[in-house]
């Protein structure tokens, strides 16, 4: 093994290099990845400030019940007293206004601690992850803003700080997967951050059944796919109320988690799949029977009645006929199909290369759906490391990497607000299909003089530490080409030369 694997280990697998790490890698790059497979408890996140989703979304009911006692007698519009305007949300390539204290990019304009450099302040836990202890919130504002703050600060310090991070990149992998996007409610913003720790991270080198089973279980996606409110229409609940069924969540179910598009499944699988999952919800503040904001059967909501779904019949057993709905997908062989494509273009090229995807999709069929094997099946196929870098690295990955390679250091909210700015703000995809796989929606013109613009900020303390040649070799040794090592060599001044790597293509494709 040479030191451009090393490069490949770190950046096709990974989230960059950081200083030294090419080197401690040493000669086999595979055993590197394969070290990171044994450490499932790596991909966690363990913060005090990170709350269960269920007691966010009962404090968020509990602000809307008191929103709506509060506008009693009152004009419809307008807020509380006290309470804080909404926070804009950027969308895809919109560009933010300054937060109180950044410039219009997302750069922090408080005065810098002396030990930090350049023009960011130390990345610090200073928002609500910083030691503060659980709490109940009073108002939606303050909900959406604390909760929003803590799981980013969390998931950035996480990503730029973690010794496993091809375990992070699978994260990111299956969180894109089974998407959901905070743009939909206030209820889906405060609990995107915990979908992707509760659902995601705990089965991301467990079985695919599982991990299926907790994602369609989860708040998050039932209030993203509307699958909360789907009541049957002969169920006690649909005849009292005259309620409909919601078919959102097994179409996705089926053309985005399991099956994919072209299985070959029909309408009436997709409304007879509907139909079994009706009553999967997420009871309120009112329904005495369950905890407030628990994922929660309820038989008075569930149609009754046998259904089909893909040639084999489901008795109504309730809840279990959903939950073996999921096991079957699980492993039929068009998911299999399905996720192993996925998993080569994601990882590798797109499209992927055949023979990667036959060994993926073998795998995932012979290993029952286990997602450790698929990751270790991924990085010991000789096409995964002999294929050049390609894939130009999304904004967040390319943030991510930048605050690896150089040590910048960022706050996480200005990071946040950064990928935004680039067109990939984050837990907020713009279908329930994610983020695309293809380049061409990251390489607008205005897109990459975005990234150089924020390139040019990142490299003024960066060239402050060290030389870029040096770096260059550090963090690209045996992947940067000559010519991009001469560019460097040949810049006026070491910020110039900085620029000139973050922005070659060896640092921005993997």
């Amino acid at each position: 093994m040479s030191r451009y694997d090393g490069v490949i280990a770190t950046r096709r697998f990974g989230l960059g290099a950081r200083p030294g790490d090419i080197a401690a890698i040493g000669g086999d790059s595979r055993d590197y990845l394969l070290a990171q497979l044994s450490k499932p408890e790596a991909a966690l996140l363990r913060d005090a400030a990170l709350r269960p989703s269920h007691e966010v979304i009962a404090d968020f009911m509990r602000a809307r019940l008191a929103d709506q006692e509060l506008r009693k007698g009152r004009p419809p519009k307008g807020r509380p007293p006290g309470a804080p305007a909404p926070e804009p949300q950027p969308q895809a390539g919109q560009q933010m206004a300054p937060m109180a204290g950044m410039s219009a990019n997302g750069m922090d304009r408080t005065p810098a601690s002396p030990a930090a450099e350049g023009p960011f302040p130390a990345m610090t836990r200073t928002g609500p992850a910083a030691g503060k202890a659980k709490r109940p919130l009073t108002n939606r504002g303050q909900i959406r803003r604390d909760v929003w703050q803590a799981e980013i600060e969390a998931r950035v310090h996480h990503a730029t700080t973690t010794d496993a991070a091809f375990l992070e990149r699978l994260v990111m992998f299956w969180s894109n997967h089974f998407a959901v996007a905070a743009r939909k409610s206030g209820l889906v913003r405060v609990t995107a951050g915990a979908f992707e720790r509760e659902a995601i991270r705990p089965h991301v080198l467990g079985r695919f059944a599982d991990m299926a089973l907790a994602v369609e279980k989860h708040p998050a996606m039932l209030f993203y796919l509307d699958n909360f409110n789907s009541v049957g229409p002969n169920s006690k609940a649909g005849r009292r109320r005259a309620k409909g069924l919601n078919e959102n969540l097994a179409r996705e179910m089926l053309e985005l988690h399991t099956v994919g598009v072209d299985a070959g499944y029909t309408q009436t699988d997709v409304t007879n799949l509907a139909r079994i999952l009706t009553g999967w919800t997420v009871p309120g503040l009112k329904q005495n029977r369950f905890e407030p904001g628990k994922f929660a059967f309820t038989p008075a909501r569930h149609e009754p009645g046998a259904w089909t779904v893909l040639g084999k019949s489901y008795p109504d057993r309730g809840i279990a006929s959903g939950e073996q709905v999921i096991a079957d997908l699980a492993r039929h062989p068009a998911t299999a199909r399905h996720i192993a494509r996925k998993f080569a273009a994601h990882f590798v090229a797109n499209p992927p290369p055949p023979g990667l995807v036959a060994k993926l999709e073998k795998t995932f069929r012979d290993t029952d759906g286990d997602l450790g094997q698929l990751a270790r099946a991924l990085f010991t196929h000789d096409e995964a490391w002999n294929l050049p870098p390609k894939k130009l690295l999304p904004p967040y990955d390319f943030l991510i990497a930048s605050l690896r390679a150089f040590a910048t250091p960022v706050p996480a909210r200005a990071v946040a607000h950064l990928s935004a700015a680039l067109g990939q703000p984050i837990w907020n995809p713009p279908s329930p299909k994610g983020w695309p796989e293809d380049d061409d929606v990251w390489m607008a013109p205005s897109s990459i003089r975005e990234r150089l613009r924020i390139a040019g900020q990142f490299a003024a303390p960066a060239a402050a530490k060290a030389d870029p040649v040096a770096r260059a070799r550090d963090l690209l040794a045996g992947a940067i080409t000559p010519a991009e090592m001469q560019a460097i060599a040949r810049a006026e001044s070491r910020l110039q030369g900085t620029e000139i790597l973050m922005m070659s293509p060896s640092f921005q494709r993997r």
